[in-house]
């Protein structure tokens, strides 16, 4: 085939005229390299149907939260625990002076001792006055006056009975015990203090939260109420950026509004034991409100400098370049990415090997196969 005329060349791209010499020459171009293969692996990045949340500010409270008021007359002789102590179910938290409670206590009990002695004694007096009459050698009226003392002997047997076991609870009371395990969050009174059991209320003494069932209270305006009443499901957000998701067991929204702000209380309980929070603390609670399609990458695909956060980045053609990328809520080992990156786009798997890679291949060496 006869090569084309110089001219023709002229008035034709320099890459398409080239094409045609070699191919009239007999030669076809060579082919275009193949990009270079990677030695770390990627993931596309493609949008999931994911939760769509709001957050609100929520404060941590404890299920079984008390404070234990004064329920007797006497002066603290000994506190064994205090705020930020932990109890276990019985131990002391309390002591009392209780030399007038023990001495109230004895005195009842000889009031028992000697109730129970005339007790005795009038019913077998009656026994006697009832076989007397029966055999008609007394009146009426003698046995009706033994039935009255023996009846009135056995109501004073049962008022000094009664006295006793108040005079020993009162004894009781000078020693408190905590109710439940906990923790001490206050303390109201210090040895040697003299605590009244009222009126017109008693004394507090000493303020115990149990840990190991917390819940947390919210407040959401009233927009938000329909949506959360309905799907019921929330996460408890202890830390920075989410780590440490909480999911919670049951949602309650509060069948009340606010009458000044119009917005809902929403009580949200964890689980048992759950580790990391305390009573008063503020935390965020994420409200599920529907859902929503998310651009989720790998929490281990982060890469982390100082307050930035980036992926790295893999073209078509296998060129590697660091994206910063705002991130939103953590799913798990997921997170989800609110700008930097976009639908079926490429990162690195392990941003390490990445790292290695571009400073391989930027020093001018060989990148690692």
């Amino acid at each position: 085939m006869p090569a084309p005329p110089v001219h023709a060349v002229r008035h034709i791209g320099a890459p398409l005229a080239l094409a045609l010499l070699l191919a009239a020459c007999g030669h076809a171009p060579p082919p275009a390299a193949p990009p270079p293969t990677l030695p770390f692996a990627t993931l596309a990045v493609t949008p999931v149907q994911a939760t769509r949340e709001q957050v609100w500010d929520g404060v941590v409270q404890a299920v079984a939260e008390t404070t234990i008021a004064a329920q007797t007359n006497a002066r603290v002789m000994a506190l064994p625990f205090d705020v930020g102590d932990r109890v276990t179910k019985g131990d002391v938290l309390v002591r009392f002076s209780d030399v007038e409670q023990k001495s109230a206590q004895r005195g009842a009990a000889a009031a028992v001792a000697a109730a129970r002695a005339e007790s005795r004694d009038a019913q077998a007096n009656w026994a006697r006055t009832q076989a007397i009459f029966a055999r008609g050698l007394i009146a009426r009226a003698q046995l009706d006056a033994a039935t009255a003392r023996r009846d009135s002997a056995a109501a004073n047997l049962r008022a000094a009975e009664a006295g006793l076991s108040s005079a020993g609870q009162r004894a009781d009371y000078t020693v408190v015990r905590a109710p439940f395990d906990g923790v001490v969050t206050r303390r109201f009174v210090n040895v040697g203090e003299a605590v009244q059991s009222g009126p017109p209320t008693p004394q507090p003494l000493i303020a115990l939260a149990s840990l190991d069932a917390l819940r947390v209270d919210a407040v959401v305006p009233q927009s938000a109420v329909d949506a959360i009443r309905k799907l019921h499901t929330a996460s408890v957000l202890p830390g920075v950026g989410d780590a440490g998701r909480i999911a919670a067991q049951k949602v309650m929204v509060f069948p009340y509004a606010d009458p000044a702000s119009h917005s809902f209380q929403v009580r949200v309980e964890l689980p048992p034991r759950t580790p990391g929070l305390y009573p008063g603390m503020t935390v965020k609670v994420a409200f599920a409100v529907g859902q929503a399609r998310r651009l989720l990458v790998p929490v281990a695909a982060l890469v982390q400098r100082g307050e930035m956060s980036g992926v790295y980045v893999v073209d078509a053609q296998h060129a590697v370049m660091l994206q910063q990328v705002r991130l939103g809520h953590r799913y798990g080992n997921r997170v989800e990415v609110l700008a930097g990156l976009a639908a079926n786009e490429r990162i690195a798997r392990d941003p390490d090997a990445a790292a290695l890679y571009l400073t391989r291949l930027h020093a001018g060496g060989k990148p690692a196969p």
